[in-house]
């Protein structure tokens, strides 16, 4: 799984969506704002995108926060019911 994150400095559901990737053992790219890319680029890419952070997934758009633990949540629970079937 590769996941970019696309931040912003004093941003809560930035720092919360690093800390979770973080306590899952996952690893991520981060990208600040001004220092990595800029906002025009950023809207360039992912014009629908209006808050922060701006999260993707193997090249895929998920969304902020909520979706990517949503997503996550949902890899966890089909990982769990994979492992389940096997035995």
């Amino acid at each position: 799984m590769d996941i970019i994150l696309y931040t912003k400095e004093n941003c809560d559901f930035c720092a919360a969506a690093k800390s979770l990737v973080r306590n899952k053992q996952i690893p991520f790219t981060e990208y600040k704002l001004n220092e990595d890319f800029t906002k025009q680029i950023l809207q360039s890419k992912f014009p629908e995108a209006s808050t922060y952070p701006v999260i993707v997934i193997d090249n895929f758009r998920v969304g902020g926060f909520q979706e990517l633990k949503e997503t996550l949540n949902r890899e966890m629970h089909d990982t769990r019911k994979l492992l389940n079937e096997g035995n």
